[in-house]
């Protein structure tokens, strides 16, 4: 039997996993451990929904309790949910993806562990987390299942998580119970041996620390910064693309894209306010000079602030279309 359900998601999600948890049998021969993106603001209250609404007993995830079947386990807010061995470990190591509960560490810690004894389950969501942490899953010789986008309320989650690597099953919502049950009770692969650079991610989402050579035993350094820190990043050399930087942060492709997206409208917006600065400024000149008679002087700062101003035009369209 598996032992193991690793559930990840986001926006949407919620309703989702209240009506997963609450058509689980009672008997269920594995543990059910989720992570859902909140921010650290927030309050731990999915554990107690859960456990008041379903045959199985639900609380939130405590660091250093060993796990039991038949039941789940929630991550708290702000820490990363990982699987070491029989217990759970709680750690406050860098955000990924910019969330901390990210998905893609509990992944790959039950890839990990419990190598084909584990499924792992992506639901609704925007960006892309848990798509490579189900591809490490899947490397790791576990199970890989994903809602069907169609079926999500956000599908971006699910949708790239099915071109990120070879998906073994998509269902709607109201199906995953049933197949989770079944794969349970289902007979597990082989194991695979798991690569040493998957430990090493789960290893920093729990806290240890990252320099810059340990991120060198997995990534190679390439000419982008870090949105989080401004640190260096390098790419790290397992599919699907995805990036770290000294400190640890982690960012797939469309995290660091979606990221950049801000600093580079304000970065315009900075360069549009610079800008039209500078053509006030000639105008003044201009004027200045005109009242001197020094009207050669006037044409040409009048000149310079008619480009200054036909630069911020373009510079502000491209900000407004972008």
């Amino acid at each position: 039997m598996r032992k193991i359900i690793a559930i990840g998601g986001s926006a949407g999600s919620i309703q989702v996993i209240r009506q997963i948890c609450r058509m689980l049998p009672a008997d269920l021969h594995a543990t059910v451990l989720i992570a859902v993106h909140v921010g650290a603001g927030n309050q731990d209250l999915l554990a107690g929904i859960l456990d008041i609404g379903g045959p199985l007993p639900a609380g939130t995830a405590v660091d250093g309790e060993p796990f039991q079947k038949a039941r789940i386990y929630v991550a708290p807010v702000d820490h990363h949910l990982v699987i070491d061995g029989r217990f759970i470990r709680l750690g406050r190591g860098p955000r990924e993806n910019m969330a901390r509960p990210a998905i893609d560490p509990l992944f790959r810690s039950a890839g990990i562990s419990a190598g084909p004894r584990a499924i792992g389950v992506l639901l609704s969501g925007m960006l892309n987390d848990g798509a490579s942490g189900l591809a490490d899953l899947k490397h790791c010789g576990g199970v890989t299942v994903v809602q069907s986008p169609l079926d999500a309320i956000e599908s971006e989650m699910p949708r790239t998580a099915l071109l990120a690597s070879d998906i073994d099953y998509r269902a709607p919502a109201s199906e995953l119970a049933a197949l989770l049950t079944r794969l349970v009770q289902a007979e597990p692969g082989p194991r695979l041996s798991p690569p040493a650079s998957v430990a090493l991610e789960v290893a920093i989402a729990i806290g240890r620390p990252s320099d810059t050579p340990t991120i060198a035993e997995i990534a190679d350094p390439v000419p982008l910064n870090c949105p989080g820190c401004g640190g260096t990043l390098s790419q790290i050399r397992r599919s699907p693309l995805r990036f770290r930087c000294q400190v640890g942060h982690g960012y797939t492709a469309e995290a660091l894209a979606h990221e950049q997206e801000g600093s580079v409208d304000e970065a315009v917006r900075m360069a549009v306010r610079v800008i039209g600065e500078r053509a006030v400024l000639m105008e003044k000149m201009t004027f200045d000079a005109m009242q001197a008679g020094r009207t050669a002087a006037a044409a040409t700062f009048e000149e310079r602030a008619q480009e200054y101003r036909r630069s911020a035009s373009v510079l502000m369209d491209a900000a407004l279309k972008g």
